[in-house]
């Protein structure tokens, strides 16, 4: 099989442009994937503090370099600010914390991971009286000087965006001292981000495309939608290739020069995830899936519309 590619950063660092993904990754069940991953190849890990299993994927890297399977500086490892630490003397302490969580020294890669502030404290996900999300109007702005200071302690080697429109993207960039190198989005054939992507790579930073299968077991998905690997536009081109569904949708992104970070807890299917550089998509069957795209966001956040910072207002 062909090896992961990997992608150069605009500040020279390297990333594997394949990688796993944790979210809803539950406890228990982590800690094994991220070392089936790492034996089936993979190099790059992707977490956050939110997710609440940082803990457990730390586990697993570690038993992984006991097992001789890598070495630290094999992997890239990425992890990300949660709303309710945009202040900026927050941001140091809240990296600190995902360290000790994955029993790691410094990540790869530290995004802000989403551009809207939550009031801070103990709660992650803080409520008001009315019962409703509780925010801060604490600007990303602000934010970005703490994962500056982030890079300049040695915490982090990179620092990047999650779920950032273009506008956002261009704010963080008119007062950076230290470049974003990623925004990381939701992407997949629903929504192919073709706009957003032209713009980051006008200004060249790396999509990195998260939920790239359609998110399937989301919490919300509704009982009578068709899932996005059902759609007979990707069950014929599969069947045309001798390839699964899932491995179609995911060479899409590696064709479009995506970074792409498909989660499982599988092991057939994390093994199968990465079965995608023996192929390569016909620039006719790229197209087909490129119009595929009607802006269906899976993660949309309908109930925080009304936050000052919300991302999806804008086209891209």
């Amino acid at each position: 099989m062909a090896g992961v590619p990997i992608i150069t950063l605009n500040n020279g660092y390297k990333i594997p442009q394949f990688g796993l993904g944790t979210w809803k990754s539950k406890p228990g069940e982590v800690r094994g994937a991220v070392v089936d991953a790492i034996r089936c190849n993979y190099r790059h890990l992707d977490c956050a503090l939110v997710y609440q299993n940082e803990k457990e994927v730390g586990e697993g890297i570690q038993l992984a370099i006991q097992q001789g399977l890598c070495k630290r500086e094999d992997l890239f490892i990425t992890t990300k600010l949660w709303n309710t630490f945009h202040k900026e003397e927050l941001v140091v302490p809240s990296l600190k914390k995902s360290l000790e969580n994955l029993s790691l020294e410094y990540v790869d890669l530290y995004l802000i991971h989403w551009p809207h502030a939550f009031k801070e404290g103990s709660e992650l996900f803080p409520m008001d009286a009315n019962n409703k999300t509780a925010y801060s109007n604490v600007s990303y702005l602000e934010t970005w000087k703490g994962m500056e200071q982030c890079v300049q302690l040695g915490l982090t080697k990179s620092i990047g965006l999650s779920n950032f429109n273009s506008k956002q993207v261009a704010k963080v960039l008119d007062m950076a001292t230290i470049k974003p190198v990623t925004d990381q989005v939701e992407c997949h054939p629903y929504l192919n981000q073709n706009k957003l992507k032209a713009y980051l790579d006008s200004v060249n930073i790396a999509l990195t495309a998260y939920s790239p299968l359609g998110s399937p077991d989301r919490p919300w998905a509704k009982p009578d939608e068709e899932p996005l690997l059902d759609n007979p536009t990707i069950v014929a081109m599969a069947e045309k290739y001798g390839k699964s569904p899932a491995q179609i949708a995911l060479r899409y992104q590696i064709e479009k020069g995506n970074i792409v970070i498909p989660k499982s807890v599988t092991k057939s299917r994390i093994e199968s995830n990465i079965q995608i550089f023996d192929f390569s998509l016909k620039p006719e069957d790229l197209k087909t899936l490129d119009d595929l795209n009607v802006n269906c966001r899976m993660l949309e956040l309908e109930a925080l519309k009304d936050h000052p910072h919300y991302p999806f207002h804008e086209e891209y």
